[in-house]
Parts: structure tokens; sequence; C-alpha cells
């Protein structure tokens, strides 16, 4: 499960927050500056993304493991680091527990 904390009154930081305790780890190793694409490019994917999982969150068999909304509004921005970080949530889900979201996702992301 992920969730998006919106920022403090005092901050304009968003937070991501994962409760896979192997995504951590996982994330750590892929999270290479060499392989970082521009922050526009982790949003469009990102609200595809979001877009399909809240879907399948509603989906009385699917629930299970999509148990939560995502709150990820377009036009808010995120920063690079969250959204670089949902995306890569995303990568994990797909490629590491083999749970499609997308069927057409990013193609030549190294995991």
């Amino acid at each position: 499960m992920v969730k998006i904390e919106p920022p403090q009154e005092d901050s304009v930081e968003y937070e991501l927050i994962v409760f896979d305790p192997g995504f951590e780890t996982w994330y750590t190793l892929q999270n290479s500056p060499a392989r970082y694409r521009s922050q526009e490019y982790y949003e469009g994917w990102n609200q595809q993304y979001v877009s399909e999982w809240n879907y399948l969150a509603t989906q009385p068999r699917r629930r299970s493991f999509f148990e939560s909304i995502i709150g990820y509004e377009p036009g808010v921005d995120y920063g690079f680091e969250l959204n670089h970080k949902l995306f890569y949530y995303f990568q994990y889900v797909e490629h590491v527990l083999r749970i499609p979201i997308l069927p057409n996702g990013p193609s030549g992301v190294i995991y």
C-alpha cells in the first residue's frame, strides 16, 4: 500500500509512505542518477498508473491488493523526488511483485 501525505502547514514538500518493507531496499538499488528521467516523464506515467490503480481499488475482485485510493492530483507539483519514487513503486509492484497495473507501461526501465 502507498500513501501520499500532504505538506505540513510550514512545509512545501509531500511525503510518499510505502507500507511494503521490501520496497525501500529494492528502490535504493534502483535509484541511480544515471537513469533519471525528467519530472514530466514521471508525472505523465504516475497519472496513468494512479488512474488505473484507483480504478482497480474499486473493483471487488482486485481490491485485496489495491485496497486504498492514491490521492495524486494532476497539476499539483509533488516534486521530482516524490514522482520518481512513486514511479518506481509502480515498477516494483509490476516487476518484482508481478502484479499488473498498466498493460502497456513504460519500456526500457532497468530493474
